[in-house]
């Protein structure tokens, strides 16, 4: 800043003055406005201004009234008070105020004056360089928040990618799994249909319909580890066969476990064979410890159980299978979530836009289901 661009704003209502000291800071090079009255001042100053010089002793508004209404406009500009008067009573008003300096009337020692006035200058120099560095500090925290908000997207978007591809292989292994058995065929598809449908009955949060999915896709993915061709044979399973068999959900909450995103799904898998009484497996949980979730997957998973064809029973139509669920509710089962998949399942239609990509009529075809709309339920 040089002093032909600096500009300084003189108030004194005695025209003798204004007209000496603009006079004086002129032949030092600077720009000058004046003003007759605080009211002036306040209606002219904006933040082109430099430097202000105040008369304290003026009519109606006088300095320190004028000083007050410029801290409210908050420009920053520093103020020099000129007096005549020598009170320290003035001064020490004048620094609680804010003000940067003194000139004393009549002007004396040019020298001095010239001095306090380059010293002014300087100090709006440094207060413009702060305000400019500031901003451009808050524009570079912007600029890089933004690029990190589009980091993170990306990194969000590779992450669902991710658990999608993950949770893709997964089905693809669970299907393969199921190809191999006859009497399993569809069932993970048919409970996933099943779950989905009494999530939408119970009003679920998005969030939960998704750990709902992926639990129902996966509730026996344990199974891929574990030899259970013994579930195929007539008649009643040994005591090895039964602990063989109940080992299938803590192994698949185990194959889930390495995935941090399915920590819920890990604990619905774990617990899918538990009951409301506390006399299920592997844990013996009890309602008061089972999620809403865990509780959908032992309903749906046993009402497909049901009414699936087995070589060793014979299938129950819809009606009896829900009459079932009602006659373990409070025990096997959560009695209220028995009561809405009992209302559900009577309007329930088969969809195209689930997990499995079919109508369920098809499935029920391909699996020996004695589908909904063809029992006297």
């Amino acid at each position: 800043m040089n002093k032909g661009t600096t500009k300084i704003l003189i108030a004194d209502d005695d025209l003798m003055v204004r007209t000496t000291i603009s006079q004086i800071l002129e032949m030092f090079g600077y720009q000058v406005d004046t003003a007759a009255s605080g009211e002036e001042v306040i209606a002219a100053v904006d933040d082109s201004y430099d430097v202000i010089i105040l008369d304290i002793t003026m009519p109606d508004m006088d300095g320190f009234e004028t000083m007050n209404q410029l801290n409210r406009l908050d420009f920053d500009i520093p103020v020099l008070f000129l007096t005549g008067a020598g009170s320290m009573d003035y001064a020490v008003k004048a620094i609680n105020l804010g003000a940067y300096d003194f000139l004393t009337k009549p002007i004396e020692d040019l020298d001095i004056f010239n001095v306090k006035i380059r010293r002014a200058v300087e100090k709006r120099m440094y207060v413009l360089r702060e305000r400019q560095y500031k901003a451009a500090l808050e524009d570079d925290i912007q600029e890089k928040a933004k690029q990190l908000e589009e980091q993170n997207k990306l990194l969000l978007t590779y992450s669902n990618s991710l658990e999608n591809a993950t949770v893709q292989l997964m089905t693809s292994l669970q299907n393969a799994m199921e190809e191999k058995d006859y009497y399993t065929a569809g069932h993970t598809k048919r409970v996933t249909e099943y779950a989905l449908m009494l999530g939408g009955a119970m009003a679920l949060s998005e969030n939960d319909i998704v750990v709902l999915r992926r639990s129902a896709q996966f509730h026996d993915i344990g199974k891929l580890v574990i030899d259970l061709s013994c579930i195929q044979k007539p008649g009643k399973l040994t005591d090895e066969e039964w602990v063989l068999i109940r080992k299938h959900p803590t192994v698949g909450a185990n194959i889930i476990k390495p995935l941090g995103f399915m920590e819920k799904e890990q604990f619905i898998i774990r617990h899918h064979h538990e009951r409301v009484d506390g006399k299920g497996y592997p844990a013996g949980l009890t309602g008061d410890e089972l999620d809403d979730l865990t509780k959908i997957i032992t309903v749906v998973d046993s009402f497909d159980a049901m009414t699936s064809q087995r070589n060793y029973r014979k299938n129950k139509v819809m009606e009896e299978a829900v009459e079932e669920l009602y006659k373990c509710s409070g025990t096997q089962f959560d009695p209220a979530i028995v009561e809405t998949f009992a209302q559900a399942i009577v309007d329930f239609k088969p969809v195209k836009n689930g997990f499995s990509g079919e109508p369920l009529e098809k499935l029920y075809e391909q699996n020996n289901i004695i589908s909904p709309d063809k029992s006297e339920f």
